[in-house]
């Protein structure tokens, strides 16, 4: 995730100070992914030097304000016209996990792994999509005009569902794999 370029969004809305951004980020992520407030405020001090925001001065009440630059829009707009290209594989916690318990169990203690972390997982499901659900009413609830925070909210839901939806698939494809493995390797010894 891209801090900088996150809080460049939130400032093409309008000045603001960090724990305002931080609010505001995790409003539009459904607080799916928290901002540590020092991490917020390293990176403004970063963007203030690198010359895409500026320091606006202190608003009153003893926030520092930052607004967004030329450069700075220049900036977000390219971060939002390009798409993501990742330079490597994403690491996967759960892909690491299984390869070793591959290379260092008996397939039925793998199998164990596999079923223990599809339950959980369809669990986690469950719940994902209870939430959705309320924001579903949230978002078609509003008369037809779904507030920005909320759309923004129930998208970020859906990227965790058909995330845990895609674990779920791959778990049932990783225990087919070590099935047929089994049954091949005990034909094997026969």
């Amino acid at each position: 995730m891209s801090v900088k370029h996150s809080l460049l969004a939130l400032l093409h809305r309008g000045p603001a100070y960090g724990y305002q951004l931080r609010a505001e980020f995790e409003e539009a992520t459904g607080r799916t992914w928290p901002l540590n407030i020092g991490q917020v405020y390293t990176t403004l001090e970063r963007l203030e030097r690198d010359g895409l925001v500026r320091d606006d001065g202190d608003d009153g009440d003893g926030h520092r304000i930052f607004a967004l630059t030329p450069a700075g829009r220049e900036e977000l707009s390219a971060w939002f016209s390009a798409p993501l290209q990742p330079s490597s594989p994403p690491r996967s916690e759960l892909a690491i996990k299984l390869a070793l318990a591959v290379v260092t169990h008996e397939v039925e203690a793998v199998r164990d792994v596999i079923q223990e972390q599809r339950a959980a997982t369809v669990a986690s499901l469950r719940t994902l999509t209870r939430t959705k659900q309320t924001l579903l009413a949230e978002v078609s609830g509003g008369g037809g005009t779904a507030e920005p925070a909320a759309l923004a909210s129930l998208l970020v839901q859906e990227s965790l569902i058909f995330s845990a939806e895609a674990d779920i698939n791959w778990l049932d494809h990783c225990e087919a794999h070590l099935l047929r493995g089994a049954s091949v390797s005990k034909g094997g010894a026969s």
